[in-house]
């Protein structure tokens, strides 16, 4: 019997090979001359704002903790740039390659392995009825989805909850540290950046349908992944057309991640 992961890197190989060929033309698909938007040729100005509301509104947003500002602000660009020479160039070809379906069978799969430190969170949350639900999850995807390709578990009321242990470490009060733009990964700080080490130590220990040990033989799964990771991440740098994307981005990551601590 075939396994899942020999599969997947059946499947990948391909791939991966098609969106090489298709890369160099991806590139230069809706990319400005130097990458960006240009937002502030567009930039308009209210003249009849009241300049004590306008200090009020924006003060809010620039009280976040970032002593790494510089160096923060480098590497937003360096991922701004890698984000459109490279990563979304990748996603587009590999959209041209893959139909939906199978693309949404790669996500489900790699959702499902998520669902693992997911319930390790909620459980360590005492988040017992989300503990349950990740359960089912794993339980109905893994089985009845055929090792997460479906996902069955949407479908009878089964909702994906996601925790991970930067979370966890909130819930017990630690706090979130200086703000931290990560590479490749983006924006961050120093309790979530040590929680995504944990959260991929999980996985690997795990070793949930023996992905993590298959990877070692198999890189081209952890490609398959990463790419999976942008394609479904909806967020585009530059889409918020503002000079001032930094500031709200950092304002919006760490009052997100507050929310879902409260929650």
């Amino acid at each position: 019997m075939t396994t899942p992961y020999v599969q997947l890197a059946r499947l990948a190989k391909p791939l991966l090979l098609a969106l090489s060929l298709l890369l160099p033309m991806a590139a230069q698909a809706d990319t400005d001359p130097d990458g960006f938007t240009r937002p502030l040729d567009s930039l308009k100005f209210n003249p009849g704002l009241d300049q004590t509301e306008f200090e009020r509104a924006t003060l809010e947003a620039l009280e976040i903790y970032d002593p790494w500002e510089r160096f923060n602000r480098h590497m937003y660009h360096f991922n701004y740039r890698l984000d459109e020479w490279v990563l979304l160039p990748v996603v587009r070809g590999y959209m041209y390659v893959t139909p939906r379906f199978v693309r949404s069978g790669v996500s489900n799969f790699f959702g499902n392995l998520g669902d693992i430190p997911n319930l390790l969170n909620s459980a360590l949350q005492l988040k017992g009825k989300r503990s349950l639900q990740t359960t089912g999850r794993l339980l109905v995807n893994t089985t009845v989805g055929v090792f997460g390709l479906w996902d069955p578990a949407s479908r009878i009321g089964l909702p994906k909850q996601s925790e991970d242990f930067g979370q966890t470490l909130g819930f017990y009060g630690v706090g979130d540290g200086p703000y931290l733009v990560l590479p490749f990964f983006g924006p961050s700080n120093v309790r979530d950046a040590g929680g995504r080490v944990f959260d991929f130590a999980v996985d690997s220990e795990v070793n949930f349908l023996n992905v993590a040990e298959a990877t070692e033989d198999h890189p081209e799964i952890f490609l398959l992944r990463s790419i999976n990771a942008r394609y479904t991440t909806n967020f585009r740098y530059g889409q918020l057309n503002s000079p001032f994307e930094y500031e709200k981005v950092r304002y919006v990551y760490t009052r997100a991640r507050d929310l879902q601590i409260a929650e």
